[in-house]
């Protein structure tokens, strides 16, 4: 596995993923795996006192220790590649630190899980996390939650100041209004309190505004409403035709 390191100022300015993967480099230097274990165990039947030898039994217990040790390993290494892969197409927040120090955190989607040395390591948009450093998993409700929100206070941003409200917007109002009635309890607690007060401020404008449309034009025989290009007698059917009368 290779990591594309940036150059700057005619130095090595190491990635986040790349720092995460050095520290795990060497946090494996450290620790005695399996392979150690067999190295110190046939270093002692080498070196051992001839006068003094080690009792067949005692190799054969510390053989069984050394079979247990490598037994649990291996599970633990398969239940972090579980672990990692169930991460597959889902959003996570990862902690990393880069080469000056500075802590962050990234979230992303992961594409795929990779297993090195003892570790899992996620892609997000291209670069690798070790599997430790994976702060939380977003649930998809909660990120839905979070769009429709969004996309709300969005919407209500791009309505008119309320100086210059008209009952041209009465349906865009209406629209958003029936939008965030529709939605559950949870998804509401994601809309800003400025926004669903800003919303009710605006569906209590148009209704103003429409009261005042149809006291002065109630009885004037006039049905057509600002925003409404269709006219009373206007017979025309979609397509242009006309209908004859």
């Amino acid at each position: 596995m290779s990591v594309v390191a940036e150059i700057k100022d005619g130095k090595v300015v190491e990635s986040q993923s790349a720092s995460s993967l050095a520290r795990d480099k060497v946090k494996n230097k450290s620790t005695l795996d399996k392979d150690a274990f067999l190295g110190l165990l046939v270093a002692q039947m080498k070196y051992q006192d001839p006068l003094e030898p080690t009792s067949n039994t005692e190799f054969v217990a510390q053989y069984a220790q050394f079979s247990s040790l490598e037994q649990m390993q291996n599970m633990a290494n398969t239940m972090e590649l579980t672990r990692a892969s169930s991460m597959v197409g889902k959003v996570v927040v990862v902690n990393t630190t880069d080469s000056m120090g500075r802590e962050t955190q990234i979230e992303g989607r992961v594409d795929y899980v990779t297993y090195e040395s003892g570790k899992s390591y996620v892609s997000i948009d291209g670069a690798l996390y070790s599997l430790d450093d994976v702060y939380a998993i977003e649930d998809q409700s909660y990120l839905d939650a979070m769009e429709l929100a969004q996309q709300l206070a969005e919407a209500i941003d791009k309505l008119p100041i309320m100086d210059n409200l008209t009952l041209d917007s009465a349906k865009a109002v209406t629209a958003l209004d029936l939008i965030y009635q529709q939605m559950s309890d949870y998804e509401k607690s994601f809309v800003p309190k400025e926004y669903t007060e800003k919303l009710t401020a605006y569906v209590k404008r148009i209704a103003e505004l429409q009261a005042d449309y149809d006291k002065n034009h109630g009885s004037s025989g006039d049905t057509t409403k600002p925003g409404d290009t269709t006219k009373p007698d206007d017979t025309t059917k979609p397509g242009g035709d006309t209908e004859n009368k």
